[in-house]
């Protein structure tokens, strides 16, 4: 099985989605370097990105050239979707993707990400700004529509194709679900028939028997994994290999996780400074031990709180040398 986005072709059909606060640099590199085909970054403002504001910033330019990465951008105006295109494409992107599936209050009530499939004439405006923008790839990324009562997935990624976009990914639900109930993987069927293009489908994709079954009932070309991954950066490699019959993927157990852990904990550290990365870490050690069957150990609150950096990793090895974890791919 086989994806291709225009010239670029990645190693495997599963790829990490954007999810905001958790897909940055750090945890894209852990993903990357256990085997995703693709993996995207955290959602840029496209006008904040433009005018430098420096926590915006400083997402989309850190990897920009790394292979394997998408920068997913978003907006309302086609001028600053076009200028936040041309910055990331100078900076090295290979891919710029879309953002018109985020359901965010904060984000559709400015017009953008899911909002946007109310408004499809003006969707395509943007989709045709940035494709005439760059020379890299521009893929899309949406929602099966706003509501039931619309579901216009299929019709607006027909649009964008014909505008020029090179790979389409639908998140099975519709934006007023948000993450409620289950994925709808059946409905991604009318995008794929729609289209000539690469269709990824996305939702509730957690491991190898759940992408076999939105494989088969919507028929997409690949998978995107996020809410699956977190705690599990090696998730993807996992689904991948169970997909292409290599078996199980071994998973990190005992010290040598407690030894990844820390050492993403570094890199976090190392990304955002001492006193920030400190506190964004704080979510992946508790996903951690979450998928190593540790949510409840007595140590997590103590883990969670710490403030000195150099008691993370003996706070690590105490609590996950003690919780072996099955491999499930």
């Amino acid at each position: 099985m086989t994806v291709r986005i225009a010239s670029i072709t990645p190693d495997t059909p599963v790829f990490l989605a954007p999810m905001a606060g958790i897909t940055d640099l750090p945890f894209r590199t852990l993903v990357r370097r256990f085997g995703a085909g693709l993996v995207v970054s955290e959602m840029v403002g496209s006008q904040e990105m433009v005018q430098a504001k420096p926590s915006v910033r400083a997402k989309a330019e850190l990897g920009l050239g790394v292979e394997g990465t998408a920068v997913q951008i978003a907006g309302r105006e086609a001028h600053w979707m076009a200028e936040a295109a041309r910055m990331a494409e100078a900076g090295g992107a290979r891919i710029i993707d879309i953002n018109m599936g985020c359901p965010a209050k904060k984000v559709t009530s400015g017009y953008s990400g899911s909002a946007l499939m109310k408004t499809p004439d003006h969707a395509l405006s943007l989709i045709e700004a940035v494709v005439n923008a760059v020379s890299v790839p521009v893929t899309l990324k949406t929602r099966l529509g706003w509501d039931d009562a619309s579901l216009n997935a299929a019709p607006l990624a027909r649009r964008a194709q014909e505008a020029g976009v090179q790979m389409v990914t639908i998140h099975g639900r519709t934006r007023c679900q948000f993450y409620k109930g289950t994925a709808d993987w059946a409905a991604i069927a009318d995008v794929v028939q729609a289209l000539d293009l690469p269709v990824i489908a996305n939702g509730d994709i957690v491991d190898t028997a759940t992408a076999r079954k939105a494989l088969s009932l919507s028929g997409a070309g690949g998978v995107m994994v996020g809410r699956g991954a977190r705690g599990r950066p090696w998730q993807l490699a996992a689904i991948a290999a169970g997909l292409e019959g290599r078996g199980q993927c071994p998973e990190p157990q005992g010290h040598d996780l407690a030894d990844l852990v820390a050492e993403h904990h570094a890199a976090i550290l190392s990304f955002y400074g001492q006193e920030l990365g400190m506190k964004n870490a704080r979510k992946h050690l508790g996903w951690y031990l979450d998928a190593a069957g540790q949510g409840a150990h007595p140590e997590r609150h103590a883990l969670l709180t710490e403030t000195h950096p150099d008691r993370i990793a003996p706070r690590l090895r105490r609590i996950l040398a003690e919780a072996p974890v099955e491999v499930a791919a």
